[in-house]
């Protein structure tokens, strides 16, 4: 896995390269307006705050849409996919392995693209005056995670990594929230967690990083949409996919004007959203076979972990076609 990993992030001249050919496939703005009649279309985007929403109006990307999009912000991922699979969103974003555990329940959805952020900005973490000192110590503790994301994936996978089993330490499952109150209390030994999580908990609360998802985790963030909007809604789906992926990039050269601008529309700390931001170097991919093998891959070990209930066949989750043109390169 950290063979493709590595693959995955190149310079940013490749980034640009990727760029150009997902470009190609989106609308013009000529033809989406003949398309989209007079804003008769409407996209129903779930987002989270400081998320794909603040993204687009920082960026300047969510200006001139030749459709309306109505956003409903959630505070996390999983009531987003639950609204994706009752019907009342048409597109979303969520880790891959969250999206997976919904779409093998039968969900009506598809992953239509995404990002990929550094997999060391997957961390788990310890109190300052932990004495876990190495992964090694990790045996035997309590240890916090989201449950059927990569906060508990990261743990299984690096206690395997390790050469221990699941069950040599005792995973807590609770959301970033909870963890953080009960990492700071005590009452937990290691917190299984992701930016900018990580960034407050190491520059607020002087956390220390004791295990990261340096080759055990994709690190991927796909776009999901319904079946229904992507049979329905494609031109504008398609262009949100664009404006998104541009935004991104556009985040990568304004890192600084980035964090500043969420920070003020979050109420979070500048510098940790400067932190998260600089670590991640969040940016966009195409769901290519290279992408869909890693993801393969590591949905097959969340299946023997136990983390999803049975083997999904990554390849008719997703939907290439619009990222499609990509794979040429």
């Amino acid at each position: 896995m950290a063979t493709t990993i590595n693959a995955a992030r190149n310079t940013r001249s490749h980034l640009r390269r990727i760029a150009v050919s997902l470009f190609a496939v989106a609308v013009t703005l000529g033809s989406a307006a003949a398309t989209f009649a007079a804003d008769a279309v409407v996209l129903r985007v779930g987002d989270q705050k400081g998320g794909n929403r603040s993204l687009l109006e920082i960026s300047g990307f969510a200006n001139g849409l030749p459709y309306k999009i109505e956003w409903s912000e959630f505070p996390a991922a999983a009531p987003i996919l639950e609204a994706l699979n009752a019907g009342a969103l048409d597109v979303g974003y969520t880790g891959d392995l969250a999206f997976l555990s919904v779409y093998g329940a039968g969900a009506p959805i598809k992953a239509i693209g995404g990002t990929r952020s550094d997999p060391k900005t997957q961390a788990i973490l310890v109190r300052s005056d932990s004495p876990i000192k190495t992964v090694a110590d990790l045996r035997g503790k309590r240890l916090a995670g989201t449950r059927g994301g990569w906060g508990q994936f990261l743990i299984d996978a690096t206690l395997e990594k390790t050469g221990f089993a699941i069950a040599d330490a005792t995973f807590a499952p609770l959301g970033p929230v909870d963890a953080k109150i009960a990492l700071l209390a005590g009452s937990i030994d290691g917190w299984a967690v992701w930016e900018p999580y990580v960034s407050y908990a190491t520059i607020k609360d002087n956390a220390r990083i004791v295990a990261d998802g340096q080759g055990l985790t994709p690190t991927i963030t796909f776009i999901v949409a319904s079946d229904a909007a992507i049979a329905g809604k494609r031109a504008a789906v398609q262009d949100l996919v664009q404006r998104l992926n541009k935004a991104r990039l556009w985040s990568l050269d304004h890192v600084a004007e980035y964090a500043k601008s969420t920070a003020e529309l979050t109420k979070l700390p500048e510098d940790v959203l400067l932190s998260a931001y600089r670590s991640q170097h969040t940016s966009p991919i195409a769901i290519d076979d290279a992408v869909v093998r890693e993801v393969q891959e590591a949905s097959d070990r969340a299946t023997r972990y136990g983390i999803l209930p049975k083997q999904i066949e990554v390849s008719k989750a997703v939907d290439r076609s619009f990222t499609n043109a990509v794979n040429s390169n």
